[in-house]
């Protein structure tokens, strides 16, 4: 049995004892029986539940560490891996599909992590109703959907209107890293970034940046390379 088994186990072990044009598809997944639980059981410990209200970070936390809000987490592996070398740190991760979302929150709680909590619901929604302004102390967008067809841009997450949207609620000097293995989408990134006055390119050359020691390889990103895919990171910094 393989290590990512055993751990999977050892939380369903625990379990056992006691919507505009969007920029992702809703795929059907098929639950586990554990990702189910995990959904039932574990979503009160770690689950931001729907509202309306303003998230109040220091009570979803209990800490007033800063907040890193990564889109789009997939199956949650870099997510718990960032919370765990990051504990001076509070992630946020949003992602619309339940075997995703499931999955990562077996991995918190095998794992013991308590510095994360999940949002299942349309990040673009999430930032805009309930995300205070300037309360982000950063912002991870790993391997978005790229959306390849020309007449599907329009379904990327990375236009002009969301990066104004991450500006509100950015902090001044907060920062925006993407990662993307798709050629074409790392150069549309990069168009609308320097279309925005609100985010500065870190990379001394003006185009990707060497991947920061807080990003852990995907597997994803492993996948892609083996298919001869480059993976760019690209960061930025909100500007005063």
């Amino acid at each position: 049995m393989s290590q990512v088994s055993l751990e999977e186990e050892k939380a369903e072990s625990e379990l056992r004892g006691r919507r505009q044009v969007r920029s992702f598809v809703l795929r059907g997944g098929r639950l586990t029986d554990g990702q189910r639980r995990a959904l039932e059981e574990l979503w009160p410990l770690y689950g931001i539940p729907d509202g309306e209200g303003e998230l109040n970070f220091y009570a979803l936390f209990g800490n007033d560490h800063p907040v890193i809000m990564e889109i789009g987490f997939g199956n949650g592996d870099a997510t718990w891996e960032m919370a765990a070398q990051q504990t001076e740190k509070n992630f946020l991760g949003v992602e619309v599909h339940q075997p995703g979302v499931g999955h990562l929150l077996l991995k918190l709680a095998s794992k013991g992590i308590t510095n994360v909590r999940v949002a299942c619901a349309d990040a673009v929604e999430l930032l805009r109703d309930r995300v205070p302004d300037a309360s982000l102390d950063g912002v991870r967008i790993y391997f978005p959907d790229p959306w390849p067809k020309k007449r599907h841009h329009k379904r990327r997450i990375i236009q002009q209107v969301f990066i104004e949207l991450l500006a509100e609620k950015m902090q001044d000097g907060a920062i925006l890293h993407m990662a993307t293995d798709w050629e074409a989408y790392a150069e549309f990134i990069m168009e609308v970034m320097r279309g925005s006055r609100q985010f500065e390119n870190l990379s001394p050359h003006g185009g990707a940046y060497p991947r920061p020691e807080w990003r852990p390889q995907t597997r994803y990103e492993k996948r892609g390379e083996r298919l001869g895919h480059c993976v760019h990171d690209l960061v930025f910094r909100r500007a005063a």
